[in-house]
């Protein structure tokens, strides 16, 4: 898949999760098309580091070169801190080093689609057969929402770990009030509590992500060109079609490179596929975008679209660290490189495809839609979002809750023993923000960029609720030996609700912990103080109409100029209740749909 010719059929920028979809269809749909893929990170074909699920954590290390680490502006929100979120970089993008966790949306976050914002083809019933087309479902057949014929396998993972089985039995005895379901993630159900499923083969191992199965399985088309370490600065346009792109070599990967501008020309089509972050930085570069913006950075503007770069969402998430009993099954000893744990489950790996390098550490959890009783524990400044945006639509949840077999956090803060965590993030911020670039010229110019966490209606009040609720399902679990303390609140002295190291599981019929307003006080200031990112970032590109801040139309065109497309999760015009994988893959099984009807082609 070597670059032959400058001028291609279409030219794909950006080589993540959705761009690696569109041009393995199209390629495999018509092998005489010439596409181009300009990928800004490395590849990753066989690299054990992306294709063994457990070792998703190596990713976040502050030197990695596989994710690009987005820096936002600081915020009294977040205790003066400045956010940090990081996106894939690599050939597959965040499918390539995401945390594999297999969760669906809500049908009715696809109906708003289409019935909110107006996207005629996006509503559920449009949408289904895409999700069914791209999977093939392991874990039991027959189900009416899932497919069994499609590239990427989800199944169970190779180790269902104790953390995870405690979670649940805890779940059936502390939690009455909600059910358990064999499948958390039917499109259609919430509410109930289930073992996870997981975006990796049942019968290898393997991560499922976009660039081994739709792309590397593809090295016998020739027209099929792959070029990663490549940054795309702006499109190229004739009159007012994109007529190709105007890129250049990554320092990162290639630092003695010239960094003179190369071209690639496109026949047909344009398509930006370089996420949330990197697809509103190449319109405005390109100068698509709202006028001050433009001028700030020194870009002329082509198109008057205020849209682009707004809408930012996220969803905003803790995973609270507990320390585990030795008998736990966590991650712990693979991701602090410990030998004798890397060297016995890659073994098993490569023996059988199961074992803890089979596993993500996230064997169980529930999307939480709060009771009447509920709702007055999250508290009152959560009523006015509850109203506007959950009280009509039954599917929604407010949040997720779950166990994941491993510390989260900085290691170089932990002592090497094991751990467990209790994650929880909003499934539907109210918080909006934004990403601008801040130079028309340097592709690696710091972005204007403020998530804008913990400032939308009830946002906070859900974490807080959801630290509570945490706490309360880990000391009730057999696995528990007391809170990894330097990341909880800091409760005043002589507090009976104080965190302790060491401390033994509680009853399951044991009180819950009552909390002074004090206390109360100190576990908000640890909600700004440790609330992050779940790499979930969509929206700034939004697909709505051009009046309402959008950026594309149904068919995904960029308004006011031709030949230009957005195809990743910046086009998602809100948000979904699930990690947003699976909407990523969605957007580009349309995506290649919608090209291929354009182009005349069949069988896609």
């Amino acid at each position: 898949m070597s670059q032959t010719d400058a001028t291609y059929d279409i030219v794909i920028a950006g080589g993540g999760t959705a761009g690696c979809i569109i041009a393995g269809r199209l390629a495999a749909a018509d092998p005489s098309l010439k596409i181009l893929v300009l990928e800004a990170g490395p590849p990753t074909l066989d690299d054990v580091l992306h294709t063994q699920p457990a070792r998703y954590l190596y990713h976040l290390r502050p030197d990695s070169t596989t994710v690009k680490f987005n820096v936002a502006k600081p915020s009294p929100h977040v205790a003066g801190r400045s956010i940090v979120v990081p996106c894939g970089q690599c050939l597959g993008g965040g499918s390539s080093v995401n945390f594999t966790m297999y969760t669906r949306a809500a049908a009715s976050d696809y109906q708003d689609w289409e019935t909110v914002h107006g996207n005629k083809g996006w509503g559920f019933n449009d949408l289904l057969p895409l999700l069914r087309k791209c999977e093939t479902y392991q874990v039991a057949p027959g189900k009416e929402t899932h497919g069994y014929e499609g590239p990427l396998k989800v199944s169970y993972g190779g180790l269902y770990s104790n953390i995870g089985k405690d979670f649940l039995d805890i779940a059936a005895q502390y939690d009455k009030t909600r059910g358990r379901t064999d499948d958390p993630n039917s499109l259609l159900e919430i509410n109930a509590y289930g073992r996870w499923q997981k975006w990796i083969d049942a019968k290898t191992g393997k991560r499922s992500d976009t660039a081994h199965h739709y792309v590397y399985n593809q090295s016998h088309q020739r027209n099929l060109h792959v070029k990663t370490g490549y940054l795309v600065k702006r499109v190229i346009f004739e009159n007012n079609r994109a007529v190709g792109v105007e890129y250049i070599p990554n320092v990162r990967f290639q630092p003695d490179a010239s960094l003179e501008p190369l071209i690639a020309r496109a026949s047909k089509l344009v398509v930006l596929s370089a996420g949330t972050f990197g697809s509103p930085a190449i319109l405005e570069r390109s100068g698509i975008g709202a006028a001050a913006v433009l001028e700030q950075a020194g870009v002329a503007q082509r198109v008057d679209l205020p849209g682009v770069g707004e809408n930012y969402q996220d969803h905003q998430v803790i995973f609270a660290p507990f320390c585990a009993s030795e008998e736990s099954a966590t991650l712990d000893g693979i991701v602090r490189s410990e030998p004798e744990e890397v060297e016995k489950w890659s073994a098993q790996w490569a023996q059988d495809g199961q074992g803890l390098m089979a596993s993500n550490a996230l064997d169980a959890g529930v999307k939480i839609r709060p009771s009447p009783e509920e709702l007055k524990a999250v508290g009152p400044d959560f009523a006015p979002r509850w109203q506007e945006y959950f009280a009509d639509a039954p599917d929604k949840p407010i949040m997720w809750l779950g166990p994941i077999s491993v510390f989260t956090g900085d290691p170089s803060i932990a002592p090497a023993r094991k751990y467990f965590g209790i994650g929880y993030f909003v499934e539907y911020p109210a918080s909006i923000g934004h990403v601008h670039i801040t130079s028309g010229e340097d592709v690696n110019a710091p972005a204007d960029f403020d998530p804008a966490y913990l400032t939308g209606t009830g946002d906070l009040a859900i974490m807080n609720y959801g630290y509570k609720r945490a706490r309360e399902f880990a000391r009730r679990m057999p696995a528990y030996r007391g809170e990894f303390t330097p990341m909880h609140p800091a409760f005043p002295e002589g507090s009976t609700v104080v965190c302790k190291m060491g401390a033994m599981p509680v009853a399951v019929d044991a009180p819950d912990l009552e909390y002074t307003p004090e206390e109360e006080r100190a576990i908000e200031e640890y909600t700004r103080q440790f609330v992050g990112t779940a790499w979930h970032s969509l929206g700034t590109c939004a697909m709505k109409s051009r009046d309402k801040g959008g950026v594309v139309d149904p068919k995904l065109n960029v308004y006011g100029v031709e030949g230009l497309k957005v195809a990743d999760l910046s086009v998602a015009p809100s948000n979904v209740s699930a990690n947003t994988y699976s909407t990523a893959v969605l957007i580009g099984e349309k995506a290649a749909v919608t090209i291929a009807e354009e182009l005349g082609l069949t069988g896609i």
